[in-house]
């Protein structure tokens, strides 16, 4: 279940169900669990003194045993107070975020996938790192403007996870194909050609006309130079040129158009392919595989590595109506985004740090993570570059799109043309 749900929060999911907020009812959260008898009674004796503060997260497989509910503990501990935290699956996060605002009873800490944090600011639910106090100056600027909305920074990444090419080693030896001469789209379609002729399988992916579709494309589509606001670009006609030519002939299968991001891993687990793309979550699946696999970074339409849509979650604080609470707040978010704990917290959610210094470690402890590295530093937030809110309103065009050409019902071109211009009145 684990690469499952790191999968759907990778997507960002969330995004579509906003609307059902309304229809929701809140529910009180549960008792975080203790690190011990020692712990439990430090907590208990802060908890006379400073209070109970309220986390609810997008990680409900962990429970009170779980390492990740240790450390809010601690994190609590150490602040003086005691956490009360609360997981929950990510849309019903989503939605009960909204709702709790309206009714003035937020959670002091709110971790959500990043796609929702410029929804969640735009309707005054958080609070900026400005008004909280939050350092992050150690944060990489580039998973940091997923959080970003109007020149302003709304929480702090736990991580980062993304996209790149899983293979199949003794698939492509078998065709004559060498995973270091796989540099841009031409050395890779080449590829696949030869690992048709030598009757295998080349490529699988998830082209399903939901967010998860978009978040698998938009590598390629941000790898040709295409521009969000821009979907019929000539560079963004070539990209899904790419995938409905793969399609047709033969190097794809007709599947993608129905894949989720899971249905692909499965595909390419059959070892009958060339390539999978897919995420950091499958890190654990490769390895009972049963075969030797590698990883390359998704390449660019001329070369170099793509940018990657990232996933993963941001730490915020909501707005209270006390504000004496944010000092303590501010502890807490401080704690858990500290570079001992980062460490420990990516690892056990299968994230990259969101700082240098944590993910040198991360590379020194696990050498395989070095792609993911590389990947994660060239990856891109899917509500960067000011989108915010407007973004959702792109994406389902352009998802709907990708079916239409690899489905065979348009042409690129025609498909693309008609997302610009849905998805421009959806945005004016």
């Amino acid at each position: 279940m684990e690469s499952l749900d790191r999968g759907r929060r990778a997507t960002g999911l969330g995004l579509a169900a906003l609307a059902l907020a309304g229809g929701l009812t809140a529910c009180s959260g549960s008792s975080g669990g203790g690190d011990g008898d020692t712990a439990s009674a430090g907590a208990s004796q802060a908890a006379a003194g400073g209070g109970t503060y309220t986390i609810w997260d997008p990680y409900p497989q962990f429970d009170d045993s779980s390492d990740w509910v240790k450390l809010l503990t601690q994190c609590g501990t150490q602040a003086g107070v005691t956490v009360k935290r609360t997981g929950y699956d990510t849309t019903d996060l989503t939605n009960k975020a909204l709702l709790a605002a309206q009714q003035g009873n937020s959670p002091d800490v709110l971790i959500v996938d990043n796609p929702v944090v410029s929804t969640l600011a735009e309707a005054g639910v958080l609070t900026s790192t400005d008004e909280t106090k939050i350092d992050t100056s150690a944060v990489s600027p580039n998973l940091l403007a997923a959080g970003q909305l109007g020149g302003k920074t709304y929480g702090i990444p736990i991580g980062a996870n993304t996209l790149a090419l899983y293979y199949n080693k003794e698939v492509l030896k078998k065709a004559g194909v060498e995973a270091d001469g796989i540099k841009d789209w031409a050395s890779l379609t080449a590829a696949l050609e030869k690992v048709k002729a030598a009757g295998k399988k080349g490529i699988t992916f998830s082209a399903i006309g939901t967010e998860e579709g978009s978040f698998q494309f938009l590598p390629w589509f941000w790898g040709s130079g295409a521009n969000l606001t821009k979907l019929d670009s000539p560079q963004g006609v070539a990209a899904l040129s790419l995938w409905a030519d793969w399609v047709k002939k033969g190097y794809a299968p007709n599947s993608v158009i129905n894949n989720t991001q899971t249905t692909s891993w499965q595909e390419f687990a059959t070892g009958d392919f060339a390539f999978g793309e897919n995420g950091t979550w499958q890190l654990a699946n490769a390895k009972k595989a049963g075969f030797d696999y590698g990883i390359i970074p998704i390449p660019a339409k001329d070369g170099g590595t793509a940018p990657a849509p990232t996933g993963g979650e941001f730490v915020t604080i909501p707005a209270q109506k006390d504000a004496a609470r944010y000092a303590t707040t501010q502890k807490l978010v401080t704690c858990l985004a500290s570079t001992d704990n980062s460490l420990n917290t990516t690892t056990t959610l299968s994230y990259i740090a969101p700082t240098e210094a944590v993910q040198a470690k991360q590379v020194e402890q696990n050498p395989e993570l070095k792609v993911w590295v590389e990947a994660v530093k060239a990856a891109k937030g899917r509500t960067s570059d000011n989108l915010g809110t407007k973004y959702p309103k792109i994406s389902e065009p352009m998802w709907k799109a990708m079916q239409a050409a690899l489905s065979g019902s348009q042409p690129p071109q025609e498909a693309l043309t008609a997302a610009q211009g849905t998805a421009a009145s959806a945005t004016q």
